[in-house]
């Protein structure tokens, strides 16, 4: 892998990391504030609490499962045959 292609697949993950990110914030707000008119509970917590709490971590773990299937490859970072102990 060129270290332009390297760059590329950098950049695609950290576009994709900040779309996941944006779309978790839209995702807590509306667990948040969009149950908030639910009249309904679980374990005696209201729905929007935990929506916004432990819905917001449980749609995290998927993004990322998500992130890690589709965008991110495993790729080594130095340069073809030097090590870092050549470096001074």
């Amino acid at each position: 892998m060129t270290d332009w292609e390297k760059y590329q697949q950098i950049r695609r993950e950290a576009a994709f990391t900040g779309l996941a990110l944006l779309v978790l914030i839209l995702f807590w707000c509306w667990a948040g504030f969009g149950l908030a008119g639910v009249d309904m509970e679980i374990g005696g917590l209201p729905l929007w609490a935990v929506t916004s709490s432990i819905g917001v971590w449980l749609f995290a773990i998927v993004l990322v499962k998500i992130l890690l299937k589709f965008v991110f490859r495993d790729m080594p970072l130095e340069d073809g045959g030097k090590e870092g102990s050549d470096h001074e």
